[in-house]
């Protein structure tokens, strides 16, 4: 069984329906973070959006960012790259909190003795 269809998406209008306030209000929000014409051309806000999808595993998230990059001139280049960079800072992010496991151990040995 999959969990997850692109069909999926074809829900919005009736989770929409189900929560008006906060749907609207999410909605709103995202048009907003994906403008064109801020200080962030649109083709980076979609490709730093693809990394974050690609690093949080929204798969749902790498099918509209992919589709929303390319349509902002993103390449398949680009887009891998930013796959990658989304990587090796979720790398990053494993490897420092191994360093608050090694404290937290040390913490927990002193207490003992």
């Amino acid at each position: 069984m999959t969990y997850q269809h692109p069909s999926d998406l074809q829900r919005v209008p009736a989770v929409r329906e189900l929560a008006k306030t906060e749907a609207n209000a999410f909605l709103a929000f995202h048009a907003a973070v994906f403008r064109d014409g801020g200080a962030i051309p649109l083709k980076y806000r979609e490709l730093i959006a693809l990394a974050v999808a690609t690093a949080t595993r929204c798969a749902y998230c790498i099918d509209t960012h992919t589709r929303g990059a390319a349509e902002a001139g993103a390449t398949p280049h680009e887009m891998t790259e930013a796959a990658f960079v989304a990587s090796a800072v979720s790398a990053g992010g494993a490897m420092a909190h191994s360093l608050l496991a090694h404290r937290l151990h040390e913490e927990n040995q002193e207490g003992r003795s």
